[in-house]
C-alpha cells in the first residue's frame, strides 16, 4: 500500500449522509467501505451497535474518511476544500449543489449543509493571479463576487 494523506471529517451521526451527498455531486466518486460500531467501547463512544462508524469514500481520486463522532467538534473555515473548475457550467453546478442547505460566502467560498467550507474556483485563477499586469484588476473583480464569474475575471 502506498502512503497517502486523506482528510478525516468528524460528523455527529451524518457521516454516511455527507459521503453520499458528495459522491452524488462529483463525478468519478464512490463509497469504498463502511464500518460500524460494535458493542465494544460503548462506555466511551455511546453509539448503539450497528451505527455507522466510518465511511471511506473517494472524490475524483482523493480519499476521504467520514467519521461519526460526538457533537464536540465543529468545522471551521480554517480548513476548506478547493475545487478547480474548467468552465462556468462546472462552477454553477458545484455552487448550486454545495450551497443547498448551506450558505454562500465571498470570493468563491461557501459552506455546505454540514458546515464544511469549499472554494469553487476557476482553474485559470492561479494563472491570472500571478500575472503582474492582471492580478490587481482580477482581485478587484472577484472581491465583488460570491460565486466566481469566469467571463468577468477574464475581462478584468
Amino acid at each position: 500500500m502506498t502512503t497517502q494523506i486523506a482528510p478525516c471529517l468528524w460528523f455527529n451521526n451524518q457521516a454516511e449522509e455527507a459521503a453520499r451527498l458528495y459522491i452524488s455531486i462529483f463525478k468519478d466518486s464512490g463509497i469504498q467501505a463502511i464500518s460500524y460500531y460494535g458493542k465494544e467501547g460503548f462506555e466511551f463512544h455511546g453509539q448503539p451497535e450497528g451505527t455507522v462508524l466510518t465511511v471511506a469514500f473517494r472524490i475524483k481520486g482523493q480519499l476521504f474518511t467520514a467519521l461519526n463522532g460526538t457533537p464536540d467538534f465543529k468545522f471551521t473555515e480554517a480548513i476548506s476544500f478547493q475545487v478547480f473548475c474548467e468552465s462556468q457550467e462546472e462552477i454553477d453546478h458545484y455552487w448550486e449543489k454545495l450551497t443547498e442547505g448551506g450558505e454562500e460566502g465571498q470570493c468563491g467560498w461557501l459552506k455546505d449543509k454540514f458546515g464544511i467550507s469549499w472554494q469553487i474556483i476557476p482553474a485559470i485563477l492561479p494563472e491570472l493571479m500571478t500575472d503582474p499586469v492582471k492580478a490587481g484588476k482580477v482581485t478587484a473583480a472577484f472581491m465583488q463576487m460570491k460565486k466566481f464569474d469566469i467571463a468577468k475575471l477574464l475581462n478584468a
